[in-house]
């Protein structure tokens, strides 16, 4: 049954023609959300913040979300050319995006502007625009659904013009005057259409109506504005001046591929700056002469003076001169409560945001910046590094390629950059009294302003020209419309006062008195919230945290975080999440500490929120991991209840910096017991995600708690779980040491469990430094143990270790009755991934014994397991390894097509190594033939 969607006006479904009942308002919302992700997994958290935003959320998103899967699904049921799946931490919805008129109009732009055939160009636009048949999704509204809008907006605006163009170069130039006159009323400040709109009016023979149109243009970006007309609409002006015929056309931009966009949304009121915007166009310009380096403007300033306002307004304005994406960091320099972030933090969000699989990131930094740097080489980029603390820090994040642009904002002068990697430095200094002036009155309309000009202008004088202060100022003011400017006024004079013997030539106290003054405004629980805040782990914290650390509910504290909002204290800067700036954070901290009582006990909360809250997501991934036990969560915290593994491994990618953090705070406050179980409670999520080295940075403070607390089940468990870290980042000599002082422990203790667990893990420490004899030894300990206990799955496990490590020293009988034992126990309690492993190891040992046939049909089985579990790291290796069974069966084009499929996964998972020796293979079987 042929399906059809329509987003581009109202939402329907058809199926055969027939219109498709897709449910009410919130079902159709998850519909659009999975529609414009088809064939992409969609997270149950994205989904939630689609369709419910900053709106009140039922009891059970989730629970809610999955009933409406269902009835889409049934919905569709009968045709096979839709399907919406579960998927590791979300949905996916599959269907061909030819039938999805969004997509189909991507498509139609994309072909247009692949074509150099001016008639089919213009059919192509046209056929692509026709697909709009009103307001894009209706009558649908959600901040999630009104963002994508305005880019879909955008996205058909730019194609009109484009067809603009087109019909401009075919001569159509009177057919086009009426709607272009409309559209131009409709985008005043568009140079673009400007452009298009003189030069048809200029072929039409209306050469003064057409110098009109521009002079009217130049003068309106003048007053409003406060900029000049571009220099490309500046050349047709002059075109028209000499009787030129002005018939040259912007160019068409190229088809874009996918590309991150993760700049922040720009400052809702910007006012000035003009000459420093200027500056920025000009040095841009520049980069795109001959020769040009990559840009690195190095903007600085004090806190609060709105550098990151700056930053983003040039980025956003000029967006289009990237399109091959957008990444952004705030790097947090100056942070008073967290640490700068790690460039090899920093390195593996890029990474992510560049489709990079975490398996694939390298350990080493340098490895890290390399790879980033061959992702992002040639591509015309934006990177926008936020509060960077020195150089250093910054210079890890810097691309190599001269077709990449670098924003980097600090409070230091960055020295570094500009000597060593030919910054251009641009410093910011306070905004103009006029100016300072102009932006409360945007905030507060010219009305009130205008008519209490003294009071205005002690506000004024009182921020210091801060864009901060100011805007903590205008949202008290706007929180009061029935006060006079005056009073206001008059109770900011008095906090000033009270702060005086803080005062220094530092302008932060100038932005203490303006909190000061919004601070005592708040009702008693918002500021002892503000309070608490200032102290709480991490760069932001999620509406349940947030709710645990001020014992109310998620509602209640919804209420106070809002009036916090208001005051601009707080900013949620994504739904459900909310952070500080760093001068506010600090000031609230300074409220914090100087409280009769320090709120240790909303310490305590929060950090059982997040300890209990990992533990049970710890439980879904890994029911095996080993146990802890937690002491009850103190009073008010409510931990999560997670209900599956996607959203465990979403809470945890979400949380996992915060996670971090929060084991330093329990570090710092010497709560010993909880800062190793919350590396217990990480573990699992930090391996699969390939997080090396947090991973071994939580086992290491781990291990220091446990040996404070001198217990000796603590100190096994700490050492046995810090060794295998060790590995992971190949120090081996250290993973040897801390096992085998676990191994002793275990010993000493009795243990049998642990005993077996690391007698199991040193077995690989020992095979990857080549002693595959002690690997044996060392799993064939841990077997005995494992089959004492009852434990079939990691006997399985063991088995197989001690089968892969015999035939790597020649011991083939041994290593297949190992092997097939494993299999058969795999097998027999329906363990999927040990018996592919047993596979792939039996496949080897026929291969090393010259039986091909057996080996082919070993690792085709194995093959097949990876396949079905979507294990591609390990498929991989059967490819490569299933090639060589096939030359050896004479098959050399089946062999061909094994390494030329690991070798696209090799690549696609940046094995390096690995990719190079099946290239080499893929060679040497071309030479030969």
């Amino acid at each position: 049954m042929a399906v059809r969607f329509r987003l581009l006006g109202t939402v329907e479904a058809e199926l055969d023609g027939r219109p498709v009942d897709i449910g009410h308002a919130r079902q159709q919302c998850v519909l659009i959300s999975l529609l414009i992700d088809a064939n992409r997994s969609v997270s149950a958290d994205q989904l939630v913040d689609r369709v419910w935003g900053d709106r009140q959320l039922p009891d059970q998103p989730r629970n809610a979300l999955q009933t409406y899967v269902s009835l889409l699904r049934r919905a569709f049921t009968g045709t096979d050319e839709v399907r919406i799946s579960r998927q590791p931490g979300g949905y996916l919805l599959s269907v061909d995006p030819e039938k999805v008129d969004l997509h189909r109009f991507r498509q139609l732009v994309a072909a247009a502007r692949g074509t150099d055939e001016l008639d089919r160009g213009t059919d192509l636009l046209d056929e692509a625009l026709s697909l709009f048949g009103g307001r894009t999704f209706g009558n649908l509204d959600t901040p999630w659904l009104a963002a994508v809008r305005t880019t879909v907006d955008s996205e058909r605006h730019a194609a009109r013009l484009e067809l603009n163009d087109l019909r401009l170069r075919r001569g159509e130039h009177a057919d086009l005057l009426a709607p272009l006159a409309a559209l131009a009323d409709e985008q005043p400040f568009d140079e673009r259409l400007a452009g298009q709109l003189i030069v048809a009016l200029h072929r039409s023979g209306r050469q003064a109506d057409a110098l009109a149109h521009y002079d009217r243009l130049r003068d309106r970006l003048a007053d409003e504005l406060g900029t000049d007309v571009s220099p490309s609409l500046r050349r047709v002006h002059q075109q028209l001046q000499l009787h030129a015929t002005a018939d040259e056309d912007p160019p068409a931009d190229p088809a874009r591929p996918v590309a991150p966009r993760q700049l922040p949304a720009p400052p809702r009121l910007f006012v000035g700056r003009t000459a420093e915007l200027t500056q920025l166009d000009k040095v841009l310009d520049a980069q795109a002469a001959p020769g040009g380096t990559v840009l690195i403007s190095a903007i600085g300033g004090a806190g609060g003076i709105g550098k990151t306002w700056l930053a983003l307004h040039w980025a956003h304005l000029r967006v289009d001169r990237f399109p091959d994406g957008q990444l952004y960091v705030n790097l947090h320099g100056f942070d008073p409560s967290d640490e700068p972030l790690p460039p090899a933090v920093a390195l593996r969000g890029f990474l992510d945001a560049l489709g990079v699989d975490p398996v694939a990131v390298p350990v080493d930094l340098e490895a890290q910046a390399a790879l980033y740097r061959s992702l992002v080489a040639d591509r015309r980029l934006l990177v926008v590094l936020d509060n960077a603390r020195d150089a250093a820090q910054a210079v890890p994040l810097l691309p190599g390629s001269a077709s990449c642009t670098v924003l980097v904002t600090s409070r230091s002068r960055l020295t570094g950059l500009v000597a060593g990697h030919g910054a251009y430095p641009l410093s910011l200094d306070v905004l103009s009294e006029h100016e300072a002036r102009d932006l409360l009155a945007r905030h507060l309309g010219h009305d009130r302003v205008d008519a209490e000009p003294v009071a205005a202008s002690e506000l004024v004088a009182r921020c210091a020209g801060l864009p901060l202060a100011l805007g903590i100022v205008a949202a008290r003011a706007a929180a009061r419309p029935d006060f006079a400017l005056a009073v206001l006024a008059e109770e900011l004079r008095a906090a000033a006062d009270r702060l005086d013997a803080l005062a220094t030539d530092d302008l932060t106290a100038n932005v203490r008195a303006v909190l000061s003054w919004s601070h005592d405004a708040l009702s008693p629980t918002a500021a002892s919230t503000f309070g608490m805040l200032g102290l709480a782990p991490g760069p932001d914290i999620s509406l349940p945290a947030a709710a645990a650390l001020i014992a109310a509910t998620p509602s209640a504290a919804r209420l106070v975080l809002r009036e916090l909002e208001n005051a601009h204290l707080v900013a949620q800067h994504v739904p459900g999440r909310y952070r500080m700036h760093d001068l506010v954070r600090l000031y609230a901290t300074e409220q914090a500490e100087q409280a009769e009582q320090a709120p240790t006990d909303a310490l305590r909360r929060l950090t059982d929120f997040y300890l209990h809250t990992a533990f049970a997501g710890q439980q879904i991934l890994f029911p095996h991991h080993a146990p802890i036990e937690l002491d009850p969560a103190a009073p008010g915290g409510h931990p999560l209840r997670l209900a599956d593994e996607p959203t465990a491994l979403a809470w945890f990618s979400n949380e996992h910096p915060i996670l971090l953090a929060t084991q330093l705070l329990a570090e710092e406050q010497r709560w010993d017991r909880t800062t190793w179980q919350l590396a217990s409670t990480l573990d699992t999520f930090l391996r699969r995600r390939g997080h090396v080295a947090d991973h071994l940075l939580s086992w290491q403070r781990g291990l220091a708690a446990a040996d404070r607390l001198g217990r000796p089940a603590e100190r096994l468990l700490a050492r046995r779980f810090l060794g295998t870290a060790y590995a992971r980042v190949g120090r081996h000599a250290d993973a040897q040491a801390q096992l085998a002082e676990a191994l002793a422990l275990a010993e000493t203790a009795g243990n049998e469990t642990s005993l077996a667990h690391t007698l199991r893990a040193l077995a690989p420490v020992c095979g990857q430094r080549g002693d595959h004899r002690a690997a044996v030894d060392h799993a064939t300990r841990a077997l005995a143990v494992y089959q004492r206990l009852g434990d079939r799955e990691w006997e399985s496990d063991t088995l197989n270790l001690m089968g892969w490590y015999s035939a790597h020293f020649g011991a083939y009988d041994q290593a297949r009755t190992h092997c097939t034992a494993a299999l058969e126990l795999a097998r027999r309690h329906g363990l999927r991934s040990c018996a592919a492993n047993a596979l792939d190891s039996l496949g080897f040992v026929a291969h090393r014994t010259a039986d091909h046939r057996g080996s082919l049909a070993n690792y085709q089985q194995a093959l097949a397991i990876w396949r079905v579990t979507g294990d591609s790291y390990e498929e991989a290796d059967t490819l490569d390894r299933l090639a060589g069974c096939h030359l050896a069966l004479g098959q050399p084009r089946q062999a061909r097509e094994c390494w030329r499929s690991a070798l696209e996964l090799y690549e696609n998972q940046h094995r390096v190594t690995d990719a190079d020796r099946v290239r080499l293979s893929l060679l040497d079987g071309e030479t030969r033939e």
